[in-house]
């Protein structure tokens, strides 16, 4: 094998060993920051300054609308830099090719 499939392998193990050793072996429940904000703004007595214009019929459409917003968000950062890296490409490309004085 290659030093760069290696060097692959052990980043795809890493990342596994990152997610995987907290879920198994530390005990608790794995809550979201947004319950626990939302908790304890409740406990304040807070009242809320408006209503929202439209508000998602389910949580699973909530969810899937974040979804399709992650994904666009996703789909821009890499086109972006996907034009960046293929500019770079082309200079260096023309840097190569032109005449040496």
């Amino acid at each position: 094998m290659s030093r760069s499939t290696v060097t692959n392998v052990l980043l795809a193990v890493a990342v596994l060993a990152l997610f995987a050793i907290p879920v198994l072996f530390v005990p608790g429940e794995y809550a979201g920051s947004d319950g626990q904000a939302g908790e304890a703004i409740e406990a304040t007595g807070y009242q809320p300054w408006f209503t929202p214009v439209w508000e998602p019929p389910s949580g699973e459409i909530e969810s899937g609308i974040f979804a399709m917003q992650a994904a666009a968000g996703a789909g821009v950062l890499g086109y972006c830099i996907g034009v960046a890296r293929t500019r770079r490409r082309a200079q260096l490309a023309r840097e190569a090719d032109a005449p040496r004085t």
